[in-house]
């Protein structure tokens, strides 16, 4: 562990650990500790005693006996009184260094919750407690149920975006009124859930072909000492990601195309499916593959970068008493963190929803890539590679409540704690 402690406090990398990095870490690491001892010491008297570290474990839906937390806690226990004050504890974490606040407290998940629609995020971690007491695949499902319902009620400016997307331009001034009333007078109310279908139905594939996927990368980029360090994270979070998005693929392809249709045009997911396929074949189903796996990088990195950022920045400012920030913290850094991703990748996004629809709208030229990036940039300019962005982050806000109320309730109605 010496050689870990060494890693660690070697901030500027040049193999010597001089005597400003050291005390450095041992700041760092100290508030992280004292952090961690605070939650734990319920009672605030300055010792952690065995009853503590049971109730601290159940909170995280870890249990555990007296006996087992006596014995965790007489390996820290110095001198004997089975209970441990804040210099054994120092004393065990300084030379033991847990790397990261979550492995004591595990409340900065990257949360389930958020669907903004854009399925692009980092699949959740789950301890090894909530694999083996079943509690991951309920909160996967209360996560899917919760991103359903909140897909459904924003659905009308999710379909107003991909109208922007694809049909905005110079020519076509289409805002969010216009757009709407468009939309209304083409198809009435209920066209706006047009393409609504198909993005609820993919959420429980992806999901479980991204969770799966997400497991087995991990364990062949874990380091030898079993932890995961945020790049190893991100590294699998994005192939994860790309694994989902390419089984999905075509379904996306279905979601743009209805979308994007006229009434009557389609009668359905199935019905458009059978069209595709019969007029242009199953090339048709792949049809923006390459931007949108380019995209998954700029939006995973830029998400995880901004959310280790607020959270550290949090913790670094704000945590008192305890490592737990509150809701509104947590849905607030992680609407930032994915709104940024968004931005980064949404260029992306575009060309991804143009080339998807391409072959159905009439007299548009059938550009690759690179092709329809240079066109766009030529006849409308920078601009022109955001169109739909408004209406895109107005969904923002209400889907995440939603998707956040909608979590709790499942969680509550599936007994997770």
């Amino acid at each position: 562990s010496q050689q870990k402690i060494f890693k660690a406090g070697d901030t500027n990398q040049d193999g010597q650990l001089d005597f400003e990095e050291f005390m450095q870490y041992l700041k760092d690491h100290e508030k992280k500790m004292k952090l961690a001892f605070k939650s734990l010491d319920k009672n605030n008297d300055g010792k952690i005693e065995a009853s503590e570290v049971v109730q601290s474990l159940k909170i995280l839906g870890i249990n555990i006996s007296e006996k087992q937390a006596e014995k965790i806690l007489q390996s820290i226990d110095a001198d004997g009184t089975m209970t441990v004050d804040w210099n054994e504890w120092r004393d065990h974490f300084m030379f033991n260094p847990a790397t990261d606040i979550e492995e004591i407290i595990r409340y900065w998940k990257h949360s389930t919750v958020l669907d903004i629609g854009d399925s692009l995020t980092v699949p959740d971690e789950f301890t090894e407690e909530e694999k083996k007491s079943g509690q991951w695949w309920k909160q996967l499902l209360a996560g899917g149920v919760a991103g359903a319902v909140s897909r459904t009620g924003t659905a009308p400016l999710d379909r107003l975006k991909v109208m922007m997307q694809v049909h905005g331009s110079k020519s076509n001034k289409m805002n969010i009124a216009s757009g709407f009333k468009q939309m209304l007078k083409e198809g009435g109310v209920r066209s706006l859930w047009r393409g609504n279908g198909v993005n609820v139905v993919k959420i429980a594939p992806e999901t479980a072909i991204k969770f799966w996927a997400y497991e087995q990368y991990k364990k062949i980029l874990t380091k030898d000492d079993g932890k995961l360090g945020t790049i190893e994270r991100f590294v699998s979070g994005s192939l994860a990601g790309a694994t989902a998005q390419t089984s999905i693929y075509p379904m996306e392809v279905l979601k743009t195309r209805l979308a994007v249709g006229k009434t009557g045009q389609y009668s359905g997911m199935f019905d458009c499916a059978k069209k595709i396929l019969k007029r242009e074949g199953v090339k048709a189903f792949y049809k923006g593959y390459v931007p949108n796996i380019l995209g998954i990088i700029p939006y995973a990195g830029i998400d995880l970068a901004v959310y280790e950022l607020l959270k550290s920045t949090w913790l670094e400012h704000y945590a008192s008493s305890s490592a737990n920030p509150g809701v509104f913290v947590l849905l607030g850094c992680g609407t930032a963190s994915s709104t940024c991703g968004q931005l980064a990748s949404y260029p992306l996004a575009l060309i991804r929803t143009r080339m998807q629809a391409q072959a159905s709208v009439e007299g548009a030229p059938q550009l690759n890539m690179v092709g329809l990036f240079q066109r766009i940039i030529a006849t409308e300019g920078i601009r022109g590679l955001y169109r739909g962005i408004a209406p895109n982050f107005m969904k923002v806000l209400p889907a995440v409540s939603i998707s956040y109320v909608v979590y709790e309730k499942m969680k509550q109605n599936l007994g997770i704690a």
